[in-house]
């Protein structure tokens, strides 16, 4: 609930010119909330709109995708990009390809963004982009002929110095790869840096597959030794969603020593009291592109049970969440409380309902909200920008090394702000002022543009 009562103003505005948006009110609320003491005792912020500002995306576009599929059928979808603050670099963030995709989820992955990408130190702005188009059950040459069609308005929107657009949910190697080579097609030029998790043949990174996976689990890691004295070895885990995140996650605990013994998809979810078997779940999911249900037919003494959201009582040390908003709410949360769970770290952009959020903190569980704990993904999009301009291309471990550096960083620069306004632990508040205190300088300075 906010007190303060030029947030509460800021807020009333959000709620007047976003109707209907629920997912960007609930994103901007829980920031305000958090940014109360920060702003209390800084009332230049108030003076030169730097709230108002911040809240307020600098651009946001909505285009049509017209694009003929396999039968000779005309469809057309909406595409959304939103170049929410530049303040510290060029706009940077995902294009999401899921039918969910509204203004409202565009407009709250774009402001989390911002925040996010000030926490990796790394000079990038907020934005973000996609369309309600699902791949899913879509051939090779309709994606192609989707992503072209995509592009062909997007492209007039960014550029290496200007808006770097990367995959995110529905948006991956295949995706990428069209959007590149339409992107190149238009230009007729090869800006590698102008689009990130490419294929490593035209410029893409390694280590960019796993790094969000990875890096959350790098988090949790240093949150574990540093506010519990412990760690994932002998933990068990349950990661929710089968797709890259949850995949690398799952992928990274066990190899720190965690057990995952369950995973999802957004039909149900697997359990494996055994250890769920990795290579069997990609087989699945990225080779054969079926359902996660397939898992239980090929894996003896393994189980599936239809409706993902009960995943959250299955019985574990850790929770992974790493499907998508709002996956987890108030009675999930009390599930994993009631069998003992001890830490639950966001891998998903907001999967955890405020509620759900409140109940878990209030039980002394380890939080992390995704914009910290999930960074790992935009900060290697960020390396390999890195290495593009620099026309060159870092091993595996020098990425991997670089991530977990950053990933550390993230958690303290999170706990020690959570201290300095007086709420030590409290990771949601820490991210969201050490973000935020580096985006509103860097305003400050360049005065009301």
């Amino acid at each position: 609930m906010l007190t303060n009562e030029y947030l509460k103003r800021v807020y009333e505005t959000v709620l007047t010119r976003n109707p209907g948006e629920s997912e960007f009110h609930q994103a901007v609320l829980e920031v305000l909330e958090s940014l109360e003491p920060v702003v209390e005792n800084h009332p230049e912020y108030e003076k030169n709109g730097i709230m108002e500002r911040f809240v307020e995306p600098e651009r946001f576009i909505q285009f049509s995708v017209p694009w003929v599929d396999d039968n000779g059928r005309v469809r057309v979808n909406r595409g959304f990009r939103v170049q929410f603050n530049s303040a510290i670099g060029p706009y940077k963030g995902g294009l999401r390809f899921h039918p969910s995709v509204t203004a409202s989820v565009i407009k709250f992955l774009g402001f989390e963004q911002t925040l996010k990408n000030s926490l990796t130190t790394l000079p990038m702005g907020g934005g973000k982009g996609g369309s309600d188009f699902d791949p899913k059950g879509k051939s090779d040459g309709e994606v192609m002929r989707f992503c072209q069609s995509f592009m062909n308005e997007l492209y007039k929107h960014i550029g290496q110095f200007t808006d770097i657009p990367a995959g995110d949910i529905g948006v991956g190697a295949r995706e990428v790869g069209y959007l590149f080579g339409q992107y190149k097609r238009l230009t007729g030029t090869f800006q590698g840096g102008t689009i990130t998790g490419k294929g490593i043949p035209f410029g893409g990174s390694l280590a960019r597959t796993q790094a969000t996976g990875y890096g959350l689990c790098y988090f949790a890691e240093e949150a574990l030794k540093c506010m519990r004295n412990d760690s994932f070895a002998g933990k068990i885990v349950v990661v929710s969603g089968s797709g890259n995140v949850a995949t690398y996650a799952a992928e990274k605990c066990t190899q720190l020593g965690g057990k995952v013994v369950a995973m999802c998809d957004s039909n149900g979810y697997i359990y494996d009291a055994n250890g769920v078997d990795l290579k069997k779940v990609m087989d699945i999911k990225q080779r054969r592109r079926a359902r996660i249900k397939v898992y239980a037919d090929e894996v003896p003494g393994s189980e599936y049970h239809e409706g993902c959201h009960g995943i959250w009582n299955v019985k574990c040390d850790i929770a992974l969440p790493c499907a998508t908003q709002n996956e987890m709410d108030l009675e999930g949360a009390k599930a994993l409380i009631a069998n003992g769970c001890m830490g639950v770290f966001e891998g998903a952009n907001m999967p955890l309902t405020p509620d759900a959020i409140a109940a878990v903190q209030e039980a002394g569980l380890l939080y992390s909200p995704g914009k910290a704990s999930n960074a790992g993904g935009v900060a290697t999009s960020g390396l390999e920008m890195t290495q593009n301009s620099m026309r060159l291309s870092w091993s595996f471990e020098e990425v991997d090394q670089r991530l977990q550096g950053i990933m550390n960083n993230i958690f303290h620069a999170a706990y020690d702000a959570s201290v300095e306004v007086g709420k030590p632990g409290d990771l949601m508040v820490g991210a969201n002022v050490a973000g935020f205190l580096k985006v509103a300088s860097a305003m400050l300075a360049q005065g009301v543009v």
